[in-house]
């Protein structure tokens, strides 16, 4: 199940078949904190066997390489996000309540991640830009969907008379994301999560300010 429109999708991990699937997936899951931490590059084999609790050749007998167990292990640090953005949108009233939501919920990764080491699109981007342009790629693919998450709920929301007719998806989709992952990042740099709440505050109050006048919606 996903976001219709912005490539936003769950994990899709119920009924993984097979033992040999389901082993697959716990190792997708027990990895994807350890990369999600270190990196690509510092994740090392003991890392991964140490995490799993499997030697060497029981994790290259379900992948070929570090690489990729790592993009795999990716896809489902991303998963997780995107399925807390998913459910963020459950009950929400118009454009203005789905946007304040989406901003709690990341917010709320600064006290309880989605997924050790923080937020996997930041982490991905910054480690992989020079060093692995599969997982860089992985992580731009991962930011789009999260644009266009935003610019479906601007557009419903111009759409439908809740938000003000100047309301620029692209521009509103920066802001929110890149004062979110920044925030998360001051946060964990100071291991204060404050510095993410007064960022969502602002957001908040700017997403209030695009709600459309009564005057405007007649």
């Amino acid at each position: 199940m996903g976001i219709k429109g912005t490539g936003i999708k769950g994990t899709g991990t119920k009924g993984t078949g097979t033992k040999g699937m389901q082993t697959r997936q716990r190792i997708v899951e027990l990895s994807a904190p350890v990369f999600n931490r270190q990196g690509y590059v510092g994740a090392s084999l003991r890392d991964l066997t140490s995490a799993t609790g499997l030697e060497k050749g029981g994790i290259y007998n379900h992948f070929g390489s570090k690489e990729q167990l790592a993009l795999e292990a990716y896809d489902y640090a991303f998963s997780r996000v995107a399925d807390g953005l998913m459910r963020s949108q459950e009950g929400a009233t118009d454009a203005v309540d789905r946007l304040h939501r989406m901003i709690a919920e990341f917010a709320r990764y600064a006290r309880k991640p989605a997924i050790a080491g923080g937020c996997p699109i930041m982490n991905t981007a910054i480690e992989s830009d020079d060093t692995h342009p599969e997982l860089r790629d992985r992580a731009r693919e991962s930011m789009t969907r999260w644009h266009r998450l935003v610019g479906r709920i601007v557009k419903d929301g111009v759409a439908d008379g809740t938000l003000r007719t100047d309301t620029d998806a692209y521009d509103l989709a920066a802001l929110v994301t890149g004062s979110l992952e920044g925030g998360l990042m001051l946060s964990k740099l100071f291991d204060d999560p404050s510095y993410i709440d007064r960022i969502a505050d602002h957001l908040d109050a700017h997403v209030d300010s695009l709600r459309a006048r009564h005057e405007e919606t007649r």
